[in-house]
């Protein structure tokens, strides 16, 4: 009596969860099936519209945290890269973070659209939290300079910006007050499975859940960089919060805005992911690359998005809101279930291989036929949700990525289940002992040089984009300057440019910082530092040695490899400088 009750248990837990995996898969099908139906009646999903030229001042918010590492690449490369001219950098930093001050702090010094915004007390609060002081220091810095940002756009450390991103914000920001673009993970090599699952989830995400909210009508959550605020909503904000345009105490600032503005009649744009020349206007970045960083990210996105949210906002809202706050929260729900289901797959396939061999029955077998055609039709559900899946990666980062889907499906949901299980025992705990829920930073990185060389602009944009120089001037020089000379040099000949206009444009151009250098404030004894004969082949002067760093300085952007040559001489880290050719000659008599 006891197998054959121990195989009806089984068989009813068999069939339990085949039902809710079957309820699942389907209601995963519906946003796809959403964007289906907007493409066959594209009337239905919100056209860009007409659009005016018009370059908004622009803010680009950064909350910072021990990212002293990051944060000096992440500026000087987007600064390079963009095309836009009308932004500033906002760096958000606290006064117990010295490492991250100073290197927001040289920025700021160097770079005459970058500011730092300090934190009145000690880190790290919240993002959100950051996010206000960086808001308060734009107000004083508009107050002090006679401006109005119209647009505030939100970014963290190690974001890659899209050199096309800002002016696609700024378009759409004619007609809504909240853009977000797209959101994508740079690539790693196959093997990364864990970064390899964020890879698949937001080539999916953006592909089709973000454009379902869009066609639905419903509210579009911020991703937390590359968002677009117009000036107007965050005001509102503020105006309805106690002057707290995000809200510090929630663990996912970003998605609890989007619920706001849309609740308070703003409205949202997502703009779908467009395949340029250059790649998808999309903000890249790394995300964590090991399982322990990511159960940790993702630990947070959980309790902020599914716990924290739903004690927040409840089931407030029309028909659509409520359905993706269902779509938001089930995973509590349906990640363990997906790793036990990976679990009865195992387990099947071992024994069945094993009954094969030794030819006897199979004992996970169901003899209930109603659960034999439950398990089939969840396996043919899946198996369409995996091609779909499958579809999205391979339009992102290719065929042969695409292909190991499947395989990451057991690693994606065991990542997913620990997360799910270490929210909730976060979040119940927290909630016992009364304790407010704690932001838990992911550890950032920026990519490498060869990365970044190809988005940057050529220096004639850089001249026209930042005003130095008028683009019909351009033009009529490029019709008369020698097929040998090159174009910096026929304009400051003929008095169409300046030295230090040409330095700043340089400096925006290949992303290091500009600044002049007075002799007399430089220790002649560093500046000798380095043999006369590499400061003649280099080009480059030391003029200051500070936290372990030896910054140089040199008229022209030295060769990729100039740093291994200098490391001969010193074992100190280097830190290149740009001057002009006037202020370089001027440094060189240091050496006499």
């Amino acid at each position: 009596m006891f197998l054959p009750s121990l195989h009806a248990t089984y068989e009813i837990t068999l069939g339990t969860l085949a039902i809710c995996l079957l309820l699942s898969g389907a209601d995963d099908l519906i946003p796809a099936m959403l964007c289906l139906w907007a493409k066959v009646s594209p009337k239905s999903e919100t056209a860009p519209g007409a659009t005016d030229s018009f370059e908004r001042r622009t803010a680009i918010f950064v909350p910072c945290w021990q990212e002293s590492g990051v944060i000096g690449d992440m500026v000087r490369h987007n600064l390079a890269a963009v095309r836009y001219a009308n932004y500033d950098f906002f760096l958000g930093v606290y006064p117990n973070d010295e490492a991250t001050v100073q290197a927001a702090g040289q920025l700021a010094a160097g770079l005459r659209n970058v500011h730092m915004a300090e934190c009145p007390h000690a880190g790290p609060t919240s993002k959100a939290d950051c996010l206000n002081w960086v808001y308060q220091r734009m107000l004083l810095f508009e107050e002090e300079h006679g401006v109005r940002f119209e647009t505030v756009v939100v970014h963290d450390a190690e974001d890659l910006i899209h050199p096309d991103a800002l002016a696609l914000i700024n378009e759409r920001r004619s007609r809504f007050d909240m853009v977000q673009v797209p959101v994508l993970p740079l690539p790693t090599p196959v093997g990364e499975l864990t970064h390899g699952i964020y890879c698949e989830d937001f080539a999916e995400y953006q592909s089709i859940d973000m454009r379902a909210r869009q066609i639905s009508g419903s509210f579009i959550p911020s991703n937390g960089v590359g968002t677009g605020y117009s000036r107007e909503a965050l005001e509102r904000m503020a105006d309805s919060n106690s002057n707290r345009v995000f809200e510090p105490t929630s663990l996912t600032e970003d998605y609890e805005s989007g619920i706001r503005i849309h609740a308070l009649g703003f409205r949202q744009c997502f703009c779908p992911l467009m395949d340029k020349q250059s790649g998808f206007i999309a903000t890249r970045e790394y995300f964590p690359r090991n399982l322990r960083s990511a159960v940790r990210q993702r630990t947070r996105w959980v309790m902020g998005i599914a716990l924290q949210s739903w004690e927040r906002n409840g089931w407030r809202g029309s028909a659509v809101t409520r359905y993706w706050f269902w779509r938001d929260r089930k995973g509590v729900i349906t990640n363990p279930l997906s790793l036990a289901t990976n679990v009865f797959f195992i387990a099947g396939l071992v024994t069945w291989l094993w009954s094969s061999a030794r030819h006897l029955e199979w004992i996970m077998q169901a003899r209930s036929a109603i659960v034999n055609a439950l398990c089939g039709a969840t396996l043919v559900l899946q198996c369409v949700r995996l091609a779909l899946r499958m579809e999205c990666v391979r339009r992102v980062f290719g065929l042969r990525f695409a292909a190991f889907v499947p395989l990451r499906a057991f690693h994606t949901n065991l990542l997913n289940t620990l997360a799910t299980v270490h929210a909730v025992r976060r979040y119940v705990s927290a909630k016992l002992k009364r304790q407010p829920l704690v932001w838990l930073k992911t550890e950032h990185a920026y990519p490498n040089r060869e990365t970044l060389v190809s988005r940057r602009r050529d220096l004639e944009e850089v001249l026209v984009t930042s005003g130095y120089v008028a683009p019909e001037v351009v033009h009529a020089v490029k019709n008369v300057v020698p097929a040998d000379t090159d174009l910096a040099d026929y304009l400051l000949h003929h008095g169409l440019l300046d030295q230090e206009q040409l330095c700043e444009a340089l400096s925006l151009k290949e992303g290091v910082p500009a600044v002049f250098l007075d002799p007399l404030t430089v220790n002649r004894k560093i500046a000798r530092t380095l043999p006369v004969h590499i400061v003649e082949e280099l080009q480059l002067i030391p003029f200051r040695i500070e936290s372990g760093t030896l910054h140089v300085a040199g008229p022209q952007v030295p060769r990729a490899n100039f740093k291994d040559a200098l490391q001969r001489f010193t074992r100190l880290k280097i830190e290149f400088h740009l001057v002009t050719w006037r202020n370089f000659e001027e440094l060189k008599t240091l050496l006499v």
